[in-house]
């Protein structure tokens, strides 16, 4: 199984360097684009998101999670970026669509 970092030039560059593959975007639009690619490889079982990028398509990364398990979709902080507080609790009732 595979694992791909999505994100900037840095973001990707980091994980490239470390084995793993990645897809550099320059905006949320085209990350999100990557990530419906993405979704189609079934090698792919790990999807790492820029979160410098995801912020703005959060909630279509929470739509794509809740119909698709597998690969999962991670968030993760990019070099130099703050990182947030992430409510999993929320985030896991709208994967879910509970409550």
């Amino acid at each position: 199984m595979k694992v791909v970092a999505v994100g900037g030039r840095s973001f990707v560059s980091g994980f490239m360097l470390a084995g793993i593959e990645g897809v550099e975007v320059v905006n949320s639009r085209k990350a999100l684009e990557e990530v419906k690619r993405l979704m189609t490889n079934k090698e792919i079982a790990l999807i790492l998101v820029s979160d410098a990028l995801s912020k703005e398509i959060r909630n279509e990364l929470t739509d794509i999670r809740s119909k698709n398990p597998v690969p999962l979709i991670y968030e993760i902080p990019a070099p130099g970026s703050k990182q947030e507080k992430v409510e999993y609790r929320e985030l896991i009732k709208r994967v879910l669509k509970v409550g």
